[in-house]
């Protein structure tokens, strides 16, 4: 069995976790969120703790229990604190601004770029050059941010581009006659 599956998840003041046979559902504050199931783990709630044991003693099943284990973790964490990525913009003339669902950016390009939101996704613009995207489920929160890095990633000699707020970019040396 997986050693971080070893350690229950704790479930914080409302928050409620169902289980059924084909899936695990965590409602919270700010939303639910529904993780599929395998038959090859056992999802037990006692006293505010959800518990992971392997059903059967495939290599599978102990490698599930650790991933699913992180991802109901995820998921508890989601819906009662939520999760946030940033980004930079770093280049002259680099811009985000928010237009309701969406976020516009300018980045050097000959027209300006609109990227939609999903929903359960809000995203803020502190100043012109940060962006914040803010949601609930971890996985589409880092999609979002992925997707908008996507349009102008950081390049290697002069560092212009979207990038994470904690990314460091190594700025190559220019080539010398």
């Amino acid at each position: 069995m997986s050693r971080i599956a070893k350690y229950p998840v704790e479930l914080p003041k409302g928050v409620e976790a169902k289980i059924a046979a084909d899936a695990i559902v965590v409602k919270g504050p700010l939303g639910t969120l529904t993780q599929p199931l395998k038959g090859d783990v056992l999802i037990k709630e006692e006293d505010g703790k959800l518990s992971f044991t392997v059903a059967n003693d495939s290599r599978e099943a102990k490698a599930m229990s650790g991933t699913l284990r992180a991802l109901v973790a995820n998921m508890v964490t989601g819906v009662s604190k939520g999760f946030e990525r940033k980004l930079t913009l770093v280049g002259v003339g680099y811009r985000a601004q928010v237009q309701g669902d969406a976020v516009k950016l300018q980045l050097g390009y000959s027209h300006d770029i609109l990227h939609k939101m999903p929903p359960g996704i809000k995203i803020e613009c502190p100043t012109q050059t940060e962006i914040v995207v803010k949601g609930f489920d971890k996985q589409v929160v880092g999609q979002v941010a992925a997707e908008i890095r996507a349009y102008r990633e950081p390049e290697p000699y002069k560092g212009k581009g979207v990038r994470y707020a904690d990314e460091r970019v190594v700025i190559k040396e220019t080539k010398k006659k």
